[in-house]
């Protein structure tokens, strides 16, 4: 069997700001950005949304990675805060192959190894990265006599980009590909970039700023009233977080969403929801034809509210699904595809 390092051509990263063998970095965000205030110092460092993709007719197809901890938690199992799962094909036709996640909680580095059988046809192979603990390395191995291709470009070439809460981030995923930022992505076949902080979102002008310099994006969505501290400070900075996003891409379709699980405190979550909305609305009454909304208490549907979350909060596998669903149509709205 042959062994290629993630890093290795023709195997392609993406949806990371920073992939180093050497020191061992795998970073959705780059470190200038992370220096700015210590609340994302650790979650900078988190690989979520990340994916490593190519094509390959090996029959077989085995996985090693090396995480700095497997660290324990509450409301994830392993296989969503330590794991990282397969797909192969593209688009909506792509199916789960399978996934590799530690056996057991630690603290120390850990490394794992898991063996795969797919068909032999050459295949476009996608990795979900972790969610939670940070990747330090990652091996392919292929048969000896399989080829090892670069990937087609995805469909949607130019990310779009998701700013938010933990929900963003995909917890309380089962898996990485479970969260519904993967769900739509794979669906659209799209590259994309996770900027969800547990806790940690609130709407920073220095954020918008460090999203405002990507070159070029597809569609821009956020939702990130989850972490502001109160109605009045979400109030004082998701206007003009958008409007440094709208300076910079002025024809990039932007979706505004509000959190889903709503029924904790409905009071609360319709001064965050008006708050939004009012974002959108100024938007259009502006001229702006590029700007969407999603009221995100509509995700989980009447009928099994309660099966939706894993503690009330976090979406878990039919959370994620349910959202997806209302975000895919909105979003092959805004492409025109």
């Amino acid at each position: 069997m042959k062994f290629y390092h993630i890093t290795d051509e023709p195997i392609k990263i993406y949806g990371l700001a920073v992939a180093d063998k050497e020191k061992r970095q795998f970073w959705r965000v780059k470190p200038e950005i992370m220096d700015k205030w210590s609340t994302i110092q650790f979650l900078g460092k988190r690989a979520a949304g990340g994916r490593v993709r190519f094509k390959t007719d090996s029959a077989v197809l085995c996985v090693r990675m090396t995480l700095a901890q497997a660290k324990e938690d509450i409301n994830i199992p392993l296989s969503g805060s330590a794991g990282a799962d397969i797909y192969l094909g593209k688009g909506k036709s792509s199916e789960f192959l399978g996934y590799i996640a530690p056996a057991l909680h630690t603290m120390d580095e850990i490394s794992v190894e898991k063996t795969f059988l797919k068909k032999a046809g050459l295949e476009t192979v996608t990795i979900n990265l972790p969610r939670n603990d940070h990747l330090l390395s990652m091996e392919i191995g292929i048969d000896d006599g399989a080829a090892l291709k670069a990937p087609d470009e995805y469909t949607v070439a130019k990310p779009i980009i998701f700013y938010g809460s933990s929900i963003t981030e995909g917890g309380c995923a089962s898996r990485a590909g479970n969260a519904y930022t993967s769900i739509v992505c794979r669906w659209l076949d799209a590259d994309y970039y996770n900027f969800g902080f547990s806790g940690s979102s609130r709407g920073e002008k220095e954020f918008a700023q460090y999203i405002a310099h990507i070159p070029e994006m597809s569609a821009f969505v956020y939702d990130y009233d989850h972490n502001a501290d109160s109605p009045e400070q979400l109030a004082e900075t998701h206007e003009p977080f958008f409007k440094i996003i709208r300076e910079a891409h002025c024809d990039t379709p932007v979706i505004f969403m509000t959190r889903p699980d709503t029924d904790k405190d409905m009071a609360d979550s319709e001064k965050r929801r008006n708050i939004i909305y009012k974002t959108y609305e100024n938007a259009v009454q502006n001229g702006d034809d590029k700007v969407w909304f999603i009221d995100g208490g509509k995700f989980f549907g009447e009928e099994g509210r309660g099966e939706c979350t894993v503690d009330g909060t976090h979406p878990n596998s039919l959370g994620f699904m349910r959202m997806a669903q209302t975000v895919y149509p909105v979003l092959k709205e805004c492409l025109k595809l």
